[in-house]
């Protein structure tokens, strides 16, 4: 895929685009508001990868939100099929033409049903369709549930800006999407695809930034409600848990608190609302077994 040159409009530098994302409540620190706006001015696919929670997908739809650009958005799972994220055909639609046709004494041939207004565009032929000014935004989600077809599959618009409907040939962007894939790293991905990517690992925030995420995300959380409960997450992830919580759980956690009217997190209210941040009976037996106050206190 060739280099665009740059366009009009947001980010014209690193900074210009940790401001921005900044202020569409998406705290990035330099070495990833750096792979972000490397994405958006190479137009060269990024690849997120880290735990789950720790804002892979957030930086797609807030990287959309800067770019005031549509979000287009493929979730994958096991068995995910091109066609279910490439196109379908509006079978509804081809056989009205049919009846429409009948009722004039015409006889309809493929070539008149497999056509752009018979078609129904899914994300990825959304994002090579969209006609700009600025690129779509094509979040990728959770490339590693998808099995290595789908994967090969991705190739060619990653590499190319292109996808290949059979009835209709080839499709080239015009204005070639801003792609961000995501992977929890539940299995490898192939070399062929991590090659056409800028990589950026994001690792889970240290308590004072996971705090600042807080605030933002629950703006109604009063002091001192967003540091006390980035600290007890801190705490909990040195747990031997399952699913150790992210910054997801906490602004889940904290968000949970505020809607029960508390600003601070005492035993009490982290036992009647654990749920939100551990999410496994084991590991809900393990917190209870290191002692709830501990993780209020630390003590």
């Amino acid at each position: 895929m060739s280099t665009p040159p740059p366009g009009p409009g947001p980010p014209d530098d690193v900074d210009r685009l940790r401001a921005d994302l900044d202020a569409a409540g998406y705290l990035a620190d330099g070495p990833l508001g750096t792979a972000m706006f490397l994405a958006v001015r190479m137009r060269q696919p990024l690849l997120l990868e880290g735990e789950p929670g720790v804002g892979k997908t957030h930086a797609a739809r807030a990287l959309a939100e800067v770019l005031d650009t549509p979000l287009l958005r493929v979730q994958c799972h096991e068995g995910i099929s091109a066609a279910e994220a490439l196109y379908e055909w509006n079978y509804p639609r081809q056989l009205l033409s049919i009846r429409l046709a009948e009722s004039r004494g015409e006889h309809l041939r493929d070539d008149d049903l497999f056509t752009p207004e018979h078609l129904l565009a899914r994300p990825l032929l959304a994002a090579v369709e969209h006609p700009g000014p600025q690129p779509a935004v094509l979040l990728i989600d959770e490339i590693d549930r998808a099995d290595d077809e789908f994967e090969a599959f991705l190739l060619e618009l990653l590499a190319e800006g292109s996808v290949t409907i059979p009835e209709l040939g080839t499709r080239r962007a015009r204005v070639p999407p801003v792609a961000v894939l995501t992977s929890n790293r539940t299995r490898d991905l192939h070399d062929a695809l991590k090659r056409r990517c800028l990589y950026h690992w994001i690792a889970h925030p240290a308590p004072e930034r996971v705090a600042e995420i807080v605030r933002r995300r629950v703006p109604g959380a009063a002091a001192p409600l967003p540091e006390q409960v980035a600290i007890a997450v801190h705490r909990l992830r040195r747990l031997d848990l399952q699913k150790p919580p992210g910054v997801a759980e906490a602004v889940s956690w904290a968000t949970a608190l505020h809607v029960l009217g508390r600003s601070g997190l005492d035993t009490a209210a982290a036992e009647r609302t654990l749920g939100a941040v551990v999410k496994y009976e084991e590991d809900t037996e393990t917190v209870r077994a290191a002692g709830l106050s501990e993780l209020v206190t630390g003590g």
